[in-house]
């Protein structure tokens, strides 16, 4: 038994021999205070398991609700080398290839608008379930489709499919997410996405040396695998709290908000938050009539939702994924294996860049990172179109058209790609969030259908490295919409940043948040 020195205290403990440890004693019992670090050296250590435990949780149900995103990718990156095939093999003509190749991204914003009043009725969770099913009944009829008409409507079903999907998980992640992690998390769709179109490239390149007859229907094919994945995530993700609050259904919230978040005090404050946030709305006038006269702080809401998802695509990266075979082929490669290998390095290229973005979206923040983006993409842009125009014969053309286009799809997946998702799922108040950014996908599908409907008529008549020219254009348009009107919402909460726009994207009363704290800490 050791004695350790201590302020006096006026506990009557009785020490060696008998002599009492009372007030005027300095010495104590060392073993109470072992007792005493002991106790909190537990505490500490469940807290710490409890916090591993929500991380893998929530970790959990984003990797779950991003799996339908993989199926849009895998569609955009499969459909640029079965295009090569389908046109041998059902003799359509290059007008019918760009309607085929378009029609999707147009037809997915009928999906999107459906996608934001289904979520609201029938929830986040069981409307990723019916995007599932929808596209696979779509994959199905495409994969057996002996004509072009046919393969049309698998086409449309397809489209409807992957517009509910895509509007739906970045929302759902981010009313699930603790907002330390929420940046990240929501990234997860565009990560998929990238996997998916990854994975049509690898499809395309594997399955190119079967009969032009087979080889695109097992490409199309293998798009359904992912929807067996889905049926079983189902079955694990809880559904939002925030729908669960909007439908009354207080304690079922509650129950999920303290499976994705460490702190239960933490809970209440976020539980009373989006209960004032869902209060507010009562009694309002209905969604759709809020959004076509929004007030002020709705309005710049809509503005930076809805152009942040239009200048994702106007860019032209559908183009550059879509048909990165033609233009490598106007870069001077030649043969399909190699157009396709050349592909494969894009789609690696998309992917590994997408991780980076997700390291950095919660430590340096969302604008930084659209900096890096536009700007980085404006410039690779404009070189690929110099390059496409002066140096379009020879090895040294070929290497850096590969370059440029692996370097814009880089910087896009390093910032507006997922970024794009991860501020329109953030800004807009819970009542008008589903249908809001069901709006935002649709302005992103309409401008996907229209850059890949239009790409082979205007490469045509400018020439693809004159199309290049105009994405720059574009691009450099981008740079200037990020600076001017979207805000900071790192280490925000989603309610937090509801006020920052009603407040003209300040924060009230100029708070400083835990985002910002972090910062300042790492800095110091």
């Amino acid at each position: 038994m050791g004695l350790a020195a201590i302020q006096e205290n006026g506990e009557g403990e009785m020490g060696l021999g008998g002599v009492p440890l009372g007030a005027k004693n300095k010495y104590r019992r060392m073993d109470s205070e072992l007792t005493d670090y002991d106790g909190d050296f537990e505490h500490h250590h469940q807290l710490e398991k409890k916090r591993n435990s929500t991380r893998k949780y929530v970790f959990a149900c984003a990797v779950f609700a991003s799996l339908n995103n993989v199926l849009l990718g895998y569609d955009v990156g499969v459909m640029s080398g079965a295009i090569i095939f389908i046109k041998e093999d059902l003799k359509i003509s290059e007008v019918q290839e760009e309607i085929l190749v378009g029609v999707l991204s147009v037809i997915s914003l009928l999906g999107s608008l459906g996608g934001g009043r289904a979520s609201d009725v029938i929830g986040r969770k069981w409307t990723m379930g019916l995007a599932a099913i929808v596209f696979q009944a779509g994959a199905a009829v495409m994969t057996l489709a002996p004509t072009f008409r046919v393969l049309m409507i698998g086409r449309i079903l397809a489209g409807v499919g992957i517009g509910l999907g895509v509007m739906i998980a970045p929302v759902y992640i981010a009313e699930i997410s603790p907002t330390v992690s929420r940046g990240k998390l929501t990234s997860f769709p565009e990560i998929f996405i990238n996997a998916g179109i990854l994975l049509g490239y690898v499809s395309n390149y594997a399955f190119s040396g079967l009969p032009a007859h087979m080889n695109w229907r097992i490409m199309l094919a293998v798009g359904i695998l992912p929807s067996v994945f889905i049926a079983f995530a189902l079955c694990i993700i809880p559904e939002s709290p925030r729908w669960l609050v909007m439908k009354n259904r207080i304690e079922e919230a509650r129950s999920v908000l303290l499976k994705t978040n460490d702190d239960e005090s933490e809970v209440e404050e976020r539980l009373a938050e989006i209960q004032l946030a869902a209060g507010v709305s009562i009694g309002e006038k209905a969604v759709w009539r809020q959004l076509l006269s929004p007030s002020p702080a709705l309005g710049r809401m809509l503005i930076t939702g809805f152009g942040i998802q239009c200048f994702q695509q106007i860019t032209g990266i559908d183009a550059t994924v879509y048909y990165s075979p033609v233009i490598f082929k106007a870069a001077g490669i030649d043969g399909n294996s190699k157009l396709l290998a050349a592909t494969v390095a894009v789609g690696v290229t998309k992917t590994v860049f997408i991780l980076v973005a997700i390291i950095l979206i919660d430590k340096a923040g969302r604008k930084p990172l659209l900096y890096v983006s536009t700007i980085g993409m404006t410039i690779c842009l404009f070189s690929l179109g110099v390059t496409l125009s002066l140096l379009n014969e020879g090895s040294v053309g070929i290497a850096l058209a590969i370059l440029f286009v692996c370097g814009n799809v880089a910087f896009f997946s390093v910032g507006i790609g997922p970024v794009c998702w991860v501020v329109t799922s953030e800004i807009f108040p819970l009542k008008v969030r589903a249908q809001a950014s069901a709006l935002g996908a649709v302005g992103n599908r309409v401008c996907s259908g229209l850059i890949a409907m239009s790409f082979l008529s205007v490469s045509r008549a400018i020439t693809v490295g004159g199309t290049f020219f105009i994405f720059s254009v574009l691009s450099a348009l981008s740079v200037a919409f990020v600076y001017k009107l979207v805000p900071e919402t790192k280490g925000k909460s989603l309610e937090q940043i509801e006020s920052m726009f009603q407040n003209e994207y300040e924060v009230p009363g100029g708070e400083l948040q835990l985002g910002d704290v972090e910062h300042l800490v790492q800095k110091g």
